[in-house]
């Protein structure tokens, strides 16, 4: 099964450069206000405030950019920013027999995904990805192969 939400990088992108310009807007119209016209006061720091809140909300959400493979005999899970050097990106592949449980967090609007796999060094390793741009069909559609995967390792020890 292959799952993607690549096709949305551009309105992540406009999303980001309408942010970005309202910062931009709301520097202007600070300063502008500050030196200039002086009317509003103290409120005049709303025009920094929200648009600072906004940009932190969506930079701390997560990576925008999640893509998972199960064709084959690999699971294949990247991960990335639609700002490339803002993070770097994510990118995981390994046999499907390593993978031993996944957990999905969901806080308020942050998802995470986390991928027990079976490791020689330490035993088992956990992989993070950030998931919360991704619609609740997708999840469910990640939830159900990973949850196929699962199952055929257990019947395949057992």
């Amino acid at each position: 099964m292959r799952l993607s939400n690549r096709n949305k990088a551009s309105v992540y992108n406009f999303l980001n450069t309408i942010l970005l310009m309202m910062l931009l807007g709301g520097i202007a119209v600070f300063l502008l206000e500050e030196f200039r016209f002086n009317i509003l006061g103290k409120e005049s720091y709303f025009f920094l405030i929200i648009p600072i809140v906004l940009i932190l909300f969506f930079y701390f959400n997560g990576r925008q950019i999640f893509e998972y493979d199960s064709d084959g005999e690999a699971l294949n899970f990247k991960n990335r920013n639609v700002i490339p050097f803002l993070d770097k990106p994510l990118h995981d592949e390994f046999p499907k027999y390593k993978l031993i449980s996944y957990d999905i967090i969901n806080v308020f609007f942050v998802k995470r995904l986390y991928i027990t796999i079976s490791s020689k060094n330490s035993g088992s390793t956990i992989l993070k990805y950030q998931i919360s741009y991704l619609t609740k069909k997708e999840v469910n559609d990640l939830k159900l192969s990973l949850s196929k995967v699962i199952k055929t390792n257990n019947e395949r020890k057992g």
